[in-house]
C-alpha cells in the first residue's frame, strides 16, 4: 500500500501565513513517526481512523479523531498512525496560526489540541462532512482554503511578529536578538510578549529552532559528514554544543540521527514523507 500526497501553496493573503495545504492518504511508512521541532505549526483535519500524539516523554499519548492543532513545538512529537490514514492539513508558518486561534498560542505550546477545541464541534463536523464528500484531493484543498479564508481575523501585533520572524528566518537564526527589538522600535520585553502570544515561544527560541532546522537540512545522510565543519558553519560554539542541541531537539545524537535517516532511505526510497519525520519504532 502506497501513500498519495498532494500539496499546494494557498492564494494571498493566506500565503503570508501558510507554507502549503496538503492531502495525505494511505499507509504511513511506520506505525509511529517522530517529528522533531521545526519553525512551523500544523493543523490537521482527520478524515480516517483516529491517530495518536505524544508531545514529549513526560506526557501521555492522546487520541485525536477529528484532527489536531499544533503550535510551534519546543519538543519532539510522536505520531501514532492507524494502518491507513486519510487527512487534509496545513503546514503553517510559525506566526500563521494566530489569526485562526481563539486563545493565545502560548496556551497551546507543546499541548496539541483537537480542532474541535479550537473551532467547536458543529463547525469541524460540518467541515469534515464537506471534505469527505468532495470530488478528490484538489477540491478538498480548495474547501479547506475557503474555510481558512472565512476564519481569517485581524490580529494585533501580527505585522511586527511576522516581520521580525522573517528576519530570523532569512538569517537561519544567526541574528542578535537584541538587534531585532531595536530595529523594530519596541522593547525586548514587548517583542517577547508578542511572540509568546502569537507564536507561543520567544524570539530567542525561534532563532534556535531555525538554526537547528537549517543545519539538519544541510545534512546529506547518504554521504560522509564532517560534524566539526557542520557545527562550525552553523555557528555553534563547538561540536559539543551542537551535539547538545541535537539531543535537545531530536532525542538522538547526531550519529544516531543519521543512522535513522539512512534506515528510512533504505527501507522506503523516494517515500512522500521522507525528509523530516523519523521512525519511532
Amino acid at each position: 500500500m502506497g501513500v498519495e500526497y498532494v500539496s499546494r501553496v494557498p492564494r494571498p493573503p493566506l500565503d503570508r501565513l501558510i507554507d502549503d495545504l496538503y492531502y495525505l492518504e494511505g499507509a504511513t511508512p511506520y506505525a509511529r513517526l517522530t517529528l522533531p521541532p521545526m519553525p512551523s505549526a500544523l493543523l490537521i483535519v482527520n478524515l480516517g481512523a483516529p491517530f495518536r500524539i505524544r508531545a514529549g516523554t513526560d506526557i501521555e499519548t492522546a487520541q485525536y479523531a477529528d484532527g489536531c492543532v499544533v503550535t510551534m513545538p519546543t519538543r519532539a512529537l510522536e505520531f501514532g498512525y492507524p494502518l491507513r490514514t486519510r487527512s487534509v492539513g496545513v503546514h503553517v508558518k510559525p506566526w500563521g496560526l494566530a489569526p485562526f486561534l481563539p486563545m493565545p498560542a502560548a496556551e497551546l505550546c507543546d499541548r496539541p489540541v483537537t480542532v474541535e477545541q479550537v473551532w467547536g464541534r458543529p463547525a469541524i463536523a460540518e467541515l469534515r462532512d464537506r471534505l469527505a464528500t468532495a470530488d478528490g484531493p484538489h477540491e478538498m484543498l480548495t474547501l479547506l482554503e475557503e474555510e481558512l479564508m472565512r476564519r481569517l481575523c485581524e490580529t494585533a501585533g501580527l505585522g511586527l511578529v511576522r516581520h521580525t520572524s522573517s528576519v530570523i528566518a532569512a538569517t537561519s537564526g544567526a541574528v542578535a536578538i537584541g538587534d531585532l527589538s531595536v530595529a523594530a522600535g519596541v522593547s525586548s520585553t514587548h517583542l517577547a510578549q508578542r511572540f509568546k502570544k502569537l507564536i507561543g515561544v520567544t524570539p530567542k527560541r525561534l532563532a534556535r529552532t531555525y538554526r537547528f532546522a537549517a543545519t539538519v537540512f544541510a545534512i546529506n545522510p547518504a554521504g560522509p559528514i564532517d560534524w566539526g565543519d557542520l557545527a562550525g558553519g552553523a555557528g555553534y560554539f563547538d561540536q559539543a554544543h551542537f551535539g547538545h542541541e541535537f539531543r535537545a531537539f531530536t532525542g538522538l545524537t547526531p550519529t544516531r540521527y543519521v543512522e535513522v535517516r539512512r534506515r528510512f532511505l533504505r527501507e522506503h526510497p523516494g517515500h512522500a514523507l521522507d525528509g523530516w519525520p523519523l521512525p519511532a519504532d
